[in-house]
C-alpha cells in the first residue's frame, strides 16, 4: 500500500504530465534513498549549497548554481539577484526596490500564469514588469525600446504556456542582451537540455528539479558566477521563505548525478500511446493520435479528440468524470476547450494506458448523468 492510500488519499493516476498539482515526479530509488539518509542526519547548509552549485555547474556548463526549492523560487531569486546584487542592505529591503535599477522587461505572449503568475513572481524579487509587443506578435524594436537606465534584465520564458508564435526567439534575446549589456534570464523550468541556454549565452537559466529531471521538489538556477554568489545571497532577504533544505538538496544532487545516464525511452512513450489509441478505436465520437509535444521537446502523446455529438458528452465532461473516479485519472486538459484532452505517458506506472482507454470507455457507455 502507497504512503497515500495510508493517509487516506484518494489514487490518481498521472496522465497529465510532470505537473506541480501532481507531485510532479516520482524520483528513482536513489534519489529516493538520498532523502531519507539526509533526513536522519545533519550538514552545514551553507556547505551543502555550494556543493550543490558545483554539481549544478558540471551539469550544464554554467560557471557556477544556485539550488531552490523550485523554479518559481528561481524566477524570484533571480530577478532579486540582478536587482539587489550582494548588497546586503539591499537584499534586507526587497521586495521594495524603490530607487533600484528595477525593471524587467518580458514579451507580452510570455507574460502567463503557470499556477501562479510569472509577474507575481518577478515582483516577489522586487522587479518592476514591464511588458511589451502584444499578445501575438512583438518586434525587435518593442523590446529595445522599452530598455532604460532603470532596466535590471531581460526575462524570456521558454513553455508551452506561452505564445509559440510571434515572439522574439531567445537567440535575439541574447543578442539584445549583448549589444545592451542587461543580463538575460530564461525560465526554462520544464526543458530537458540543461546546457543548451548556457552554451548560447545566457545570463541566467532556471529549471525544475521535479519535472525534466525527475529528482524531488527543488529547482535550480545555473549561470555566471558572479550571479549565481548574488543569488545565492537572496537566502538572507526572499530566499528565505524559499528556502530549500538539507533532504532536498541531497537528492537534487543525486538527480542531477543520474541525468546524463537516463533512459528516455521514446520508442517506449510511442508504443504506449499506440496501444491507448487502440484500445479507443471505434468508439463513437473519439478520434486518437499521437503528437509531439508542442514546444518541441522529445515527448509524444495520446491527443483524443471528442466529439460531443457522437460521443454524447463534452471533452470537459468527460475530463470531470475521469477526475472524479477512484483512481482519479488526470489527463493533459490545455485543449479542452476546442474538444482535445491529451495523455502523457511519461508519468503513467506499467499498464495504467490499458486503464485510461477502459475507464474512458465505461464512462461513455454510462453517459453524462
Amino acid at each position: 500500500m502507497t504512503i497515500f492510500k495510508r493517509l487516506g488519499l484518494t489514487q490518481v493516476i498521472n496522465g497529465s504530465g510532470k505537473m506541480t498539482a501532481l507531485g510532479a515526479s516520482a524520483v528513482s530509488e536513489d534519489v529516493a534513498r538520498a532523502l531519507k539518509d539526509a533526513s536522519q542526519d545533519y550538514v552545514d547548509i551553507n556547505e551543502m549549497m555550494e556543493l550543490a552549485g558545483t554539481v549544478i555547474a558540471d551539469v550544464t556548463g554554467a560557471e557556477d548554481g544556485c539550488p531552490t526549492n523550485g523554479a518559481a523560487a528561481g524566477i524570484a531569486i533571480s530577478t532579486a539577484a540582478v536587482i539587489a546584487g550582494e548588497n546586503l542592505t539591499y537584499i534586507e529591503r526587497l521586495p521594495n526596490s524603490d530607487g533600484m535599477k528595477n525593471q524587467v522587461i518580458i514579451q507580452k505572449g510570455q507574460q502567463i500564469h503557470f499556477g501562479a503568475s510569472i509577474a507575481q513572481m518577478i515582483s516577489m524579487g522586487g522587479g518592476k514588469v514591464v511588458e511589451v509587443g502584444q499578445a501575438n506578435k512583438v518586434e525587435q524594436q518593442h523590446i529595445e525600446e522599452a530598455i532604460n537606465e532603470q532596466t535590471a534584465a531581460l526575462l524570456y520564458i521558454k513553455s508551452h504556456h506561452a505564445v509559440q508564435k510571434g515572439m522574439q526567439p531567445i537567440e535575439t534575446m541574447i543578442a539584445i542582451a549583448k549589444k545592451h549589456q542587461i543580463p538575460l534570464i530564461i525560465d526554462a523550468a520544464a526543458e530537458e537540455d540543461f546546457q543548451k541556454y548556457i552554451a548560447m549565452g545566457a545570463d541566467i537559466v532556471i529549471y525544475s528539479g521535479g519535472k525534466a529531471l525527475e529528482g524531488p521538489t527543488s529547482g535550480f538556477i545555473c549561470g555566471r558566477k558572479k550571479m549565481m554568489e548574488a543569488c545565492r545571497m537572496q537566502y538572507k532577504g526572499i530566499g528565505r521563505p524559499m528556502k530549500i533544505g538539507k533532504e532536498g538538496m541531497a537528492g537534487l544532487i543525486v538527480a542531477l548525478k543520474q541525468y546524463a545516464s537516463r533512459d528516455v525511452d521514446v520508442e517506449g512513450q510511442l508504443s504506449r500511446m499506440q496501444q491507448l489509441c487502440e484500445g479507443l478505436e471505434g468508439v463513437p465520437g473519439l478520434t486518437c493520435s499521437i503528437k509531439q509535444d508542442e514546444a518541441g521537446r522529445e515527448i509524444y502523446r495520446a491527443n483524443i479528440e471528442v466529439d460531443s455529438k457522437e460521443a454524447g458528452m463534452t471533452a470537459e465532461e468527460l475530463l470531470h468524470a475521469l477526475e472524479l473516479g477512484n483512481p482519479a485519472i488526470f489527463l493533459r486538459h490545455h485543449y479542452v476547450n476546442i474538444g482535445i484532452l491529451s495523455v502523457d505517458p511519461r508519468p503513467l506506472l506499467k499498464g495504467q494506458e490499458a486503464i485510461i482507454a477502459e475507464t474512458i470507455k465505461l464512462i461513455l457507455a454510462r453517459g453524462v448523468k
